[in-house]
């Protein structure tokens, strides 16, 4: 893994899980999530396209990978694109 992947990883895991903070939950300690948007199955996806997502969010029953797509979106009106905006918008208001 590069350097630049690493260091932003860091900055993005440091923020805390993005649909906790959403939902009123305020900060929990987050696993990364990798977007795979776009990418077949074999490819390998952007360590630069992860959001911050708590472990019952990220592989629970609640989950990205426990409700798959379709369902995350029912339960939570968001999809992942929408959480890499959120995630994208609270890391840059992190640095101001």
């Amino acid at each position: 893994m590069r350097k630049a992947d690493k260091s932003h990883m860091n900055r993005i895991a440091e923020i805390g899980c993005i649909l906790c903070d959403h939902l009123g939950y305020g900060r929990t300690p987050a696993h990364l999530h990798h977007i795979r948007e776009g990418q077949g199955m074999s490819q390998r996806a952007s360590n630069f396209l992860v959001v911050p997502l708590c472990p019952e969010h990220h592989q629970g029953n609640s989950g990205v990978h426990g409700l798959g797509e379709k369902g995350f979106y029912t339960r939570y009106k968001l999809s992942e694109l929408d959480l890499l905006a959120m995630t994208i918008e609270k890391l840059y208001d992190n640095i101001r």
